[in-house]
């Protein structure tokens, strides 16, 4: 990776923790290190954690999840996986992206409001994704620019999954409601080639105007992550493909053709309703990485 790699105290999170495997608050403090490069500036968090917020570990154990613990049939479809399609935004990354893009551009607690609502599931993804792009209407200079000062978070422990699953001959991608432009930047860090990304892609006039986005893309459509697995496990040609996320249309990957298993990874964001239909809850990376071979 060209240039040097500067340890700095992120501006919004200014505490820095010593690492701890419990689950974390997403306003909890962290250590950044980021990664120079001239396109796409990233951040990759290193071993310091947060502080772990009373409340979340009160909700951990309260919930009483009986998949907190997996089945043998479920660990041994996870350590013999051909393809792993990981969620960016509160999974692979801390923050949601369109929530930051809207912040930066002034639009941030009416776009975070409809973020809310796609996650959950309670509008259908395109109706919400359409609003938001009409709330921030970025352009091509803001997206650069927010980029820039505000780049995207790596979750702990997610680089170390990744070079694991690589390791064992599994496939990565990244499948996301959220935009190309912004999740290029955290491909580029973790080493996932551009093509294994499945995401939407935001539209720009010939002055770098806001156009809004491609609805071509299968992932700007309501069930549209599911569609992503389905077209990536018959184009390689895999049998196992696991879908690893936080949200409702993360959970809806898990059906005949997609996903076979669909992991709920709730270090971020803890979302009951999807927790308890998953496969597998997990509230720290490393709970995937010890199982593995």
């Amino acid at each position: 990776m060209a240039g040097p790699i500067s340890t700095r105290t992120s501006s919004r999170h200014p505490l820095s923790v010593p690492q701890s495997s419990s689950v974390q608050s997403p306003q909890s403090s962290q250590l950044a290190i980021r990664a120079a490069n001239p396109l796409f500036p990233c951040v990759k968090l290193s071993k310091a954690r947060a502080v772990v917020a009373a409340a979340m570990e009160v909700s951990k154990a309260s919930l009483g999840l009986a998949n907190r613990q997996p089945s043998k049939d479920v660990l041994e479809t996870w350590r013999n996986a051909d393809a792993v399609c990981f969620d960016v935004d509160s999974t692979v990354c801390l923050d949601e992206g369109i929530d930051e893009l809207a912040d930066f551009c002034g639009a941030g607690q009416a776009v975070a409001e409809w973020t809310a609502k796609a996650m959950t599931g309670t509008v259908p993804f395109e109706e919400a994704l359409s609003a938001r792009i009409s709330l921030i209407k970025p352009s091509l200079s803001q997206v650069e620019d927010c980029l820039e000062k505000r780049p995207p978070r790596i979750s702990p422990g997610i680089a170390d999954l990744i070079k694991k699953l690589k390791a064992n001959n599994t496939e990565v991608f990244l499948v996301s409601g959220g935009f190309r432009q912004m999740i290029k930047p955290v491909a580029f860090e973790l080493g996932i080639p551009t093509e294994n990304i499945r995401a939407n892609q935001l539209l720009f006039g010939t002055s770098g105007e806001s156009a809004g986005f491609d609805p071509t893309e299968p992932t700007s459509q309501s069930g549209g992550k599911a569609v992503a697995v389905q077209q990536i496990r018959q184009d390689r040609g895999y049998k196992t493909v696991i879908m690893i996320g936080d949200g409702a249309t993360d959970l809806e990957a898990r059906q005949p053709g997609g996903a076979v298993l669909f992991i709920c990874y709730a270090g971020v964001q803890m979302r009951e309703a999807v927790a308890a239909k998953a496969d597998w809850t997990v509230f720290d990376f490393q709970e995937l990485i010890a199982e593995l071979p």
